[in-house]
């Protein structure tokens, strides 16, 4: 006796799913410039290593005989795959049957994702094409009633964000909970151009406001990764999401039970990098290119910035020393001079989450003027989002080493470690810091002598040349408060050498921490 027959039947059943919505609708797809959900999970995922699961959900007819007629795959592909060797749960909408509406999912397959990525502690990558939430008022036909919203399953996916990397792409025209799910994530991007994310999409926003607006002008990613930070990065096409997907996950571990894996580099640990001697200007005014400090201090080709088109006065990204993974946070003088705003202080927060959540240690950059000052740095709430940003960094138990590069004031300044812990730094022979600088300063604390000079600017440049003496970093290390101060080009040896102790120490403090990543 032989089940061939009911195989076959399988097999012929696998052939109807694969076929998604049919040829016209693929071909629309393909014209408006993006792949189907298959397409993309095959050339995101190692060749023939994605596993399917639930490919035989959807809505099938039958004939009188009982012989299936037509079949309706559910729009939500599901799977594991390997991406770089590593395992992950991988999952797509597809757009090609009812628009990846979330009416037309069959059985919760993408909520039996993110239990299988929790429970088998795996990370997650999502490829967003559609609603995502209740999908459209055609559902009321169907069903034949309304209902009261609500976010089934949001627990897992809140969940998620404490224990395995979550990555989720936003890969074509994505509203109301597909959206709110692209940005609960580690990792989002979204497709200049072909991808679209929004609350609710054009023909809502323009039967509510009487204006039509089109898709990209709404919710285009020029908008979410640049103006809205709602997502981390633009890409230009879709081959390059998938290039940031593979290497974001390429510094994560796959839990937080699992350290980050580290990997042979050829960048020898002594380099010495003579650029580094001369790269921060003698003109305190003056700026510089904070990537090329980075390049010289981290393995080589190894820094994956994130979030760079958003609070752009800090930059942030993913690096290796000697091969081991680590968060590097700097401030970038081409902006608001390096001071922290509304903006880059909401970066700040959720990467150090991100490290803290994944034990990554982080190397902090320190040139931060303070935070930015002036009306419309009050009116974007930028002391109460620096307030959560150093509380996220005070928080925060994983390694951590900073550099004081050139200038460290005020609180925002004083964040720069903690300093009710071991608080370890370096600083160059360029730091410089305060309460507040000298320039600015001096005119508040002897605003009197000042004033009552015969040459009151006369007398404020005497009594700034009086201080500058005060103002060397070797003096501070007189006495002790800043404990060394180095050659920059010993940066890297030393933070190679430091690497190495931060991952023996994390190695005995992995899995949850009491609170998870905030989106």
């Amino acid at each position: 006796m032989s089940w061939q027959k009911e195989v076959d039947e399988l097999r012929r059943r696998e052939a109807l799913a694969y076929k998604m919505g049919g040829e016209e609708r693929v071909s629309r797809q393909h014209d408006n410039g993006r792949l189907t959900v298959r397409e993309r999970i095959a050339a995101l995922a190692d060749e023939g290593s994605f596993h399917e699961i639930g490919a035989l959900a959807g809505k099938a007819t039958y004939n009188d005989a009982g012989e299936i007629q037509d079949f309706i795959p559910s729009n939500f592909v599901l799977g594991t795959a390997l991406i770089n060797g590593r395992k992950v749960v991988l999952g797509g909408d597809d757009f090609t049957v009812r628009g990846g509406a979330a009416d037309a999912k069959i059985g919760d397959k993408s909520g039996y994702g993110e239990r299988y990525a929790l429970e088998m502690r795996l990370p997650l990558v999502r490829l967003i094409d559609g609603s995502g939430g209740g999908g459209s008022v055609k559902t009321l036909e169907m069903v034949g009633h309304s209902y009261v919203p609500a976010l089934k399953g949001i627990e897992t996916t809140m969940r998620l964000l404490g224990h395995v990397p979550v990555v989720c792409a936003c890969m074509g025209s994505v509203a109301g909970l597909g959206a709110v799910r692209t940005t609960i994530s580690h990792f989002s991007l979204m497709v200049k151009e072909t991808s679209q994310m929004f609350v609710a999409g054009p023909p809502v926003v323009e039967r509510s406001f009487g204006k039509p607006v089109g898709k990209n002008e709404l919710g285009g990613s020029q908008i979410h990764a640049h103006g809205s930070g709602a997502v981390d990065n633009e890409v230009a096409s879709e081959a390059e999401a998938f290039e940031q997907i593979a290497q974001f996950l390429s510094y994560m571990p796959q839990s937080v039970w699992h350290q980050p894996p580290r990997v042979n580099s050829p960048d020898p640990v002594d380099r010495r990098d003579e650029s580094l001697l001369s790269v921060i200007p003698r003109d305190r005014r003056q700026m510089y290119e904070v990537r090329e400090v980075i390049a010289g201090i981290v393995d080589k080709e190894s820094f994956f910035e994130i979030n760079a088109g958003y609070g752009r006065s800090l930059a942030i990204g993913l690096a290796r020393l000697d091969g081991y993974p680590v968060g590097i946070m700097a401030n970038d003088t081409k902006f608001h001079g390096g001071a922290v705003d509304a903006q880059s202080s909401e970066k700040m927060m959720r990467f150090v989450d991100l490290c803290d959540t994944f034990h990554l240690p982080v190397i902090n950059l320190v040139d931060n003027p303070g935070f930015l000052i002036g009306i419309e740095a009050e009116e974007a709430g930028t002391v109460r989002l620096g307030s959560r940003a150093l509380m996220a960094c005070l928080q925060a138990t994983v390694p951590w080493v900073s550099v004081i590069i050139r200038r460290c004031y005020g609180v925002a300044g004083a964040g720069h470690g903690n300093s009710d812990g071991l608080n370890l730094r370096y600083a160059w022979p360029s730091a410089d810091w305060g309460s507040l600088p000298i320039e600015g300063g001096v005119q508040a604390a002897y605003r009197r002598e000042i004033e009552a000079a015969d040459d009151p600017d006369a007398k404020r440049r005497e009594i700034e040349a009086m201080l500058e003496q005060y103002r060397s970093p070797l003096r501070t290390a007189e006495a002790f408060g800043i404990e060394e101060v180095i050659d920059p080009r010993d940066t890297r040896p030393l933070l190679c050498d430091w690497v190495k102790l931060a991952y023996d120490r994390t190695a005995s403090e992995l899995g949850p921490k009491a609170r998870t990543t905030r989106p």
